[in-house]
């Protein structure tokens, strides 16, 4: 096989259409913008403009985006908790509640919920009522005999 042997193969190039090259080339005269105004111009660049309305990409923020009314929860490792229980200042046979995490200070305060997370071990048995919890982290209490409920479906995932 030699270089002027190569050829691509059948229908997968095309040549391309040479605009303004006479009436007879079927894109001559105005090759194609139609007649007069901004769009048969050269140099000519308004693929954001929108008709005075403020284009989109000025509306936006131009720094990352923080949702107003997001939710803000505030977290609870296993681990921590199991510290807490192993130091006696959680009692791990009563109810443990949100109210009663920040009481003894786990939490400084509840937020829009408590949130539990399943980082750190855990071994005690205990009753768990919070806002939101991992998967992992119910299947944690669950695992050490405990029981784990979350008040609101949708701070669950």
């Amino acid at each position: 096989m030699k270089l002027h042997e190569l050829a691509d193969n059948e229908g997968a190039t095309k040549k391309r259409m040479r605009v303004g090259r006479g009436a007879g080339s079927g894109k001559g005269k105005t090759a194609g913008r139609g007649i007069k105004g901004q769009k048969s111009r050269s140099g000519v660049a308004i693929k954001a403009y929108e008709g005075g309305q403020m284009p989109l990409y000025q509306r936006l923020p131009k720094r990352g985006f923080n949702k107003p009314n997001r939710k803000e929860f505030a977290v609870v490792n296993l681990g921590l908790l199991q510290k807490f229980i192993d130091a006696k200042k959680l009692d791990a046979k009563a109810d443990i509640t949100e109210d009663v995490l920040v009481e003894t200070g786990i939490v400084r305060r509840k937020l829009d919920g408590v949130r539990v997370l399943a980082k750190g071990a855990f071994s005690a048995k205990v009753t768990l009522a919070v806002t939101g919890a991992s998967k992992s982290a119910i299947e944690a209490v669950e695992k050490a005999g405990g029981s784990l409920t979350v008040t609101t479906a949708s701070a669950a995932e």
